[in-house]
């Protein structure tokens, strides 16, 4: 399982980086998450579907990305945790490229667990579990 859910995190991330540049294909996001999801953060869980109202969420996301000064999503490393043999956690370490007015652009790492599911040698995201990603912003100046 760990081979197709490397490749999958070189597409996502590929998918990442041209919505930051306003290319956002639809159908592939579609295909990157499972029907249903969870999130969970310091900030709660929550659940959601994979429908129009994600779409909306995420146009709406990389738009804010795109204003705050996001230029690149680059993976640093993936760890994956089996679970059984159609799901795992995959632990992947991110560093995110921000542009600054007058300032250099500053790079800043994280991580995020996502929950994973393959059915058919389709990996699909169910969930994931991240840390205080404004708080993170704050303290690197990116936002108030």
């Amino acid at each position: 399982m760990e081979p197709s859910i490397r490749k999958f995190f070189e597409r996502y991330a590929d998918f990442f980086n041209r919505s930051l540049g306003g290319n956002m294909d639809e159908n592939e996001l579609a295909s990157l998450y499972a029907p249903a999801f969870i999130a969970a953060s310091p900030n709660g869980v929550m659940t959601g579907k994979n429908d129009d109202q994600l779409r909306q969420t995420m146009v709406e996301g990389y738009a804010h990305y795109r204003e705050i000064g996001t230029k690149d999503m680059r993976i640093r490393d993936i760890r994956v945790s089996a679970i059984d043999d159609h799901h795992c956690v995959a632990h992947v370490a991110w560093t995110a490229t921000y542009a600054r007015q007058d300032r250099p652009d500053i790079s800043i790492d994280f991580d995020v667990h996502y929950l994973m599911q393959e059915l058919d040698g389709e990996p699909k995201v169910f969930g994931w579990v991240a840390g205080d990603e404004q708080e993170l912003l704050r303290k690197h100046g990116i936002v108030l």
